[in-house]
């Protein structure tokens, strides 16, 4: 890991490879006597020793982030670090990579041994931290104990950084300490900076990966330690050493590391601007005297809001001494502040040419540092910290998000929100608002109010439901004795609590079709806690059409439900919201069928639409109603401008993709909302859907109209539970003029004149679904001429004619015709009814658009989305890939998938097997962490989703 002044530059998902080097390998022999070499070659070969010497005790550092917190996100990076304790098994890297969060993290030595690593401290402010590993597990090296000589630092003194630069293990990078005054590096705001230190600079240009190397002088002595860099020269930053050398004693004698603060940042600012600012010039005598090195002083910039500092101390102020010691930089600050934590400090500071003498007393730093967390509804949240209330500028109380996750997310509350009441209740601190959520059942709602970063002057408001079913809730503390979060999980989970009935009426307009229409329209909300079958996004909104006002379904397109895995809530009115289900979700096309309950809106005036299948012509008016995501209806009179098959690209993240269907376009159609559209009575014709599609790595988004026709043939299916047989091949219409370059006949051309004389087209198989049975009897290129002997060259023809268990195709091939029985497949309408959360991977059976786009078998499991930092990211388990073996044995499905997995010990490795999209091979390792990724799975039940813990 490394940071720069603009962007903190974590590598992430590092994949460039690492080169192993023995250890201690000697140079070959030189056969110049030693009196006769060049003073540089002697001092390139004193070099050469040093680095063969201490480069054993110089690890790379893979960190796992489990979750988000404070200032650093969840996320798989590396880093370096190098042993301080041989005997203790200490390692001495940066605050950033030791993090402030719960961390997996693994050393990895020269000879390529791992080694767990357990965290064991993190300075609250400066950017240093301890690792601490068994040294018994290390079997075949003993590491390098490099030596710290904090005082050793010069300028003009020639270094060395050794680490795990950009990625490469034991980059040796050289430079010259140019100053060691800088003050520390700014990455910033929002993320950690350092402060009331100085830093060192060379210039050895390192980056990524390089982050907690040593800076070690010609005698293998470490200097300082790497922690930053310019991303706009080759300018390095190294941290002093201190502070670090009192930690470590501390640690080694088993005490606590004690840390003051006055929770005032200062900053070291020359002379000539310290006497602008007020400094008398007797004082800058006595101090230039005292300090004959020193070009400046310590200036107050800034007074955190809320602490005793707070009106008693002032930016500009210049401070002089510190219980009667002249002070011109931060040692004696920091040693004093770190030695009385609890008793009081005297500062004389001069303001403005004024004398002042103030007393303060030194607070616990730890204390407004956060060491524990609550998790709730995918959503990580923790006390306010000093490092985000001074970007702020607010007083140190509230609670932090850290990661919004499903639940906050949904509701619209950002990262970096400050939440200051919720249910009406101030919230100080994390136990306040524990004490208001822990009493909510699932379904619950609850106001939220916050601020944010970038606007903290504003208090926000927002409904936030709460969760018990998709996520576990618990919180963690910090335990640096064991190097973990011992976590406490919330009671049974809260029940769903029924809603209670509510009546609304629909609002009169001047337009009679809106009138007409408004009562069997409502605005349907979705949220997916999980990405599941390539799709990405997680929250959607839409129209959807009552087409059953008895048993409360509503059809909507597959842009707004696209998977029966999610939350459902219905709008009437823009007045009453109730929750959903999800019913069904076409296989193949873009419909979907949710439902309510229809007490629930008591006397609404709700009614089912009236549907009518006609063939659609272009040039036909029609009329566009839908409702916007404020709940107001909307009319637009439109032209029908043409009637075409779709054509949407195959999807990058195997996503559902509409094929083998007509759509209606529209010359002035509406593309700020979607709905139905309808003639001049007012009955459905079409609904007017939104289509997503992938161009390039984006997501698109049209507005096209779907016949009623089809609709009205899925309501069996939905109210039956029949299935929908498909004869699983993508087609596309080719004109009869192609057609005959392909040699077909002509008594075939003009039967299928005869048959559409308005449609002169053929339909010919572009692809076929893998697995399928048509998979191994139809081919590309096929042109189908009937089925069962009645011709077809519509899609819509080709959906009824096989709505039966098998089929005679006749197809035109290799210039000849050819019938063929084809056995179709039966497909449901709620496929999706089970996923396995693991390793922070979510798993799912193949679903059926990474057979029908790409041809892939549908066997193995499907990894559809990972979590960053977990072991799924750090070993490159990649959505979109299936696992098809665990430790050599087959897995053909999740059953099989968890008897394979199960059983396993914590932090013990599987081997898997797994085949990418294109059928290419990879075996990984993977190993396994418990801790933060337990296995769970949810199943689709009679009652909705449930989840179960299966370890």
């Amino acid at each position: 890991m490394h940071r720069t002044l603009a962007v903190a530059g974590l590598l992430l998902l590092a994949s460039l490879p690492s080169y192993s080097q023995a250890p201690g390998s000697a140079p070959s022999a030189s056969p110049v006597p030693p009196a006769a070499v060049p003073v540089p070659d002697v001092e390139d070969s004193r070099w050469t020793r040093t680095l063969e010497r201490v480069a054993s005790g110089v690890v790379t550092i893979q960190v796992d982030l489990a979750r988000a917190f404070d200032t650093e996100w969840n996320m798989s990076s590396q880093a370096t670090g190098f042993v301080v304790d041989a005997q203790r098994g200490l390692i001495l890297t940066n605050r950033h990579v030791v993090t402030p969060g719960p961390v997996t993290a693994t050393a990895v030595f020269l000879n390529r041994e791992e080694v767990t690593l357990y965290p064991v401290y993190r300075d609250p402010v400066h950017d240093f931290g301890f690792y601490r590993y068994d040294p018994s597990k290390l079997r075949f090296i003993k590491p390098t104990e490099l030596k710290l000589h904090p005082q050793g630092a010069q300028v003009g003194r020639e270094i060395r950084v050794i680490g795990n630069d950009a990625g490469e293990q034991l980059s040796i990078l050289a430079g010259t300490l140019a100053r060691l005054d800088r003050e520390a590096p700014n990455y910033g705001l929002g993320k950690y900076n350092d402060f009331n230190t100085f830093y060192y600079q060379a210039a050895s240009s390192t980056s990524g990966g390089s982050s907690g190397s040593p800076v070690i002088d010609i005698d293998g002595r470490v200097l300082a330690l790497n922690a930053g860099g310019s991303n706009a020269a080759a300018s390095s930053f190294y941290l002093p050493l201190d502070r670090v050398t009192r930690a470590l004693e501390a640690i080694q004698k088993n005490k606590p590391v004690a840390r003051g603060t006055l929770q005032t940042v200062f900053g070291y600012t020359p002379f000539d601007e310290v006497r602008r600012l007020g400094l008398r010039n007797e004082s800058e005598i006595e101090v230039r005297k005292k300090f004959p090195n020193s070009v400046g002083m310590l200036v107050v910039s800034e007074v955190q809001r809320g602490s005793a500092a707070e009106n008693v101390l002032e930016p500009g102020d210049v401070l002089v001494r510190i219980n009667g010691q002249l002070t011109a930089d931060f040692s004696l600050l920091a040693s004093t502040l770190d030695d009385n934590v609890g008793k009081t400090v005297k500062l004389a500071i001069e303001r403005g040419g004024q004398q002042f003498e103030r007393e303060l007393p030194i607070q616990d730093l730890y204390e407004v540092m956060p060491d524990e967390f609550l998790e709730f509804g995918d959503a990580i949240v923790h006390n306010l910290s000093w490092q985000q209330a001074r970007h702020i500028n607010v007083p140190i109380k509230g609670v932090y998000v850290a990661n919004p996750g499903y639940i906050l997310g949904a509701a619209g509350v950002p990262r970096g929100a400050v939440i200051s009441e919720a249910g009406g209740k101030d919230i100080g601190g994390l136990g306040d608002l524990e004490d208001v959520l822990s009493t909510l059942g699932d379904g619950e709602r609850i106001t939220v109010r916050f601020f944010t970063i970038d606007d903290p002057k504003t208090a926000q408001w927002r409904s936030v439901r709460m969760d018990r079913r998709w996520f576990p809730a618990r919180v963690c503390k910090r335990d640096d004795k064991q190097g973990s979060w011992p976590c406490t999980a919330w009671g049974m989970d809260g029940l769903a609590k029924t809603p209670e009935p509510a009546t609304t009426t629909f609002a009169k307009t001047g337009d009679p079709l809106i009138n007409k229409l408004a009562p069997s329209l409502v605005l349907v909300n979705f949220d997916m806690p999980y990405s599941v079958s390539g799709i990405t996004e997680r929250s959607y909104y839409g129209t959807g059409l009552i087409v059953d006002a008895e048993r409360g379904l509503v059809i909507v397109d597959r842009n707004t439900v696209p998977s029966p895995l999610g939350d459902v809530r219905i709008t009437f009115a823009g007045s009453i919201e109730v929750p959903g289900r999800v019913e069904y979700v076409h296989p193949l096309h873009n419909i979907a069928a949710i439902s309510y309950d229809p007490k629930l809106i008591g006397a609404t005036p709700a009614k089912a639409a009236t549907l009518k299948s006609v063939d659609v012509q272009p040039g036909q008016e029609v009329w566009a109603v839908g409702m916007r995501v404020d709940g107001k209806v909307q009319s637009r009179s439109a032209t029908v401008a043409s009637v075409d098959p779709v054509g949407f690209p195959l999807s990058r993240t195997l996503q559902f993709r509409d094929a083998n269907l007509e759509t209606i376009s529209l010359v002035n159609g509406p593309a700020d909302y979607d709905g139905v559209l309808v003639d001049k009575s007012g009955a459905v014709i079409a609904t007017w859907a939104s289509f997503a599609y992938e161009a390039g790595r984006e997501i698109a988004q049209e507005n096209r109209g779907i016949s009623a026709e089809l609709l009205q043939e899925m309501l069996p299916l939905v109210r039956d539970g029949r299935a929908l047989h498909s004869l699983e091949a993508e087609l596309q219409p080719v004109p009869l003029s192609v057609a005959r370059k392909q040699d077909l006949p002509d008594d075939w051309i003009r039967r299928l004149e005869q048959h559409s004389p308005e449609r002169r087209q053929v339909l010919s198989v572009v692809r076929t679904v893998g697995g399928s049975p048509a998979d191994g009897l139809l081919r590309s290129g096929d042109l189908i001429l009937d089925i069962d002997g009645a011709i077809v060259n519509r899609f819509r023809e080709v959906e009824r004619s096989v709505q039966k268990p098998s089929v005679r195709v006749t197809v035109w091939r290799d210039k000849g015709v050819q019938a063929i029985e084809v056995p179709t497949v039966a497909l449901g309408g709620r496929d999706l009814d089970r996923i396995v959360v693991w390793a922070g991977a979510v798993l799912q059976k193949p679903h059926r658009a990474l057979a029908a786009q790409r041809g892939i078998d549908p066997d193995g499991v499907f990894v559809a989305y990972f979590s960053y930092g977990s072991p799924a990211t750090r070993y490159q388990l990649w959505a979109g890939r299936r696992i098809v073996e665990v430790d050599g044995k087959p897995v053909a499905d999740l059953d099989q998938f968890i008897q394979a997995v199960s059983g396993r010990e914590d932090r013990s490795s599987l081997r898997l097997r797994t085949v990418t999209w294109n059928g290419s091979v990879e075996v990984m390792t993977l190993k396994l962490d418990k801790r933060f990724w337990p296995t769970y799975e949810l199943r689709r039940t009679a009652q909705g989703w449930a989840r179960t813990a299966l370890e």
